[in-house]
């Protein structure tokens, strides 16, 4: 049985930081590429960091690159996104995800997961 639990959400002011955590069970982890998605108020769910099986490979959309660090431990099935420098725009739900396409130039990446978690909020207030 599949379960994938995100943890780390919260809130936090403006220039903060927070680490999100994603437990992945049931399947081969350290097989499969991994990221994580945010879905802003009113948008739709967007890809923003992917990281390849053996973490060799990042890929940040232009929005968090140099604030966010994607990380994986595939010994514990562990996917992680320290998010620094925190923006009242990051303010999202975010879900981690993996089994999906991973680039490092981003083509054709973050387009689909076959495994998806519930999300956790992410509040940045100003």
């Amino acid at each position: 049985q599949v379960e994938v639990v995100e943890s780390g959400g919260g809130l936090v002011q403006a220039g903060g930081s927070l680490r999100l955590s994603c437990q992945f069970s049931g399947f081969n982890f350290g097989g499969t590429a991994a990221g994580w998605f945010r879905q802003l108020p009113g948008k739709d769910r967007e890809g923003i960091s992917c990281i390849n099986f053996y973490g060799g490979i990042q890929y940040y959309v232009d929005s968090v690159k140099g604030r966010f660090t994607i990380s994986r431990d595939n010994g514990n099935n562990m996917l992680f996104l320290q998010m620094n420098n925190l923006k009242p725009d990051d303010t999202a739900v975010y879900y981690c995800a993996a089994d999906l396409v991973c680039n490092a130039d981003g083509r054709r990446s973050l387009t689909k997961a076959k495994y998806l978690g519930k999300g956790t909020q992410v509040t940045v207030s100003s």
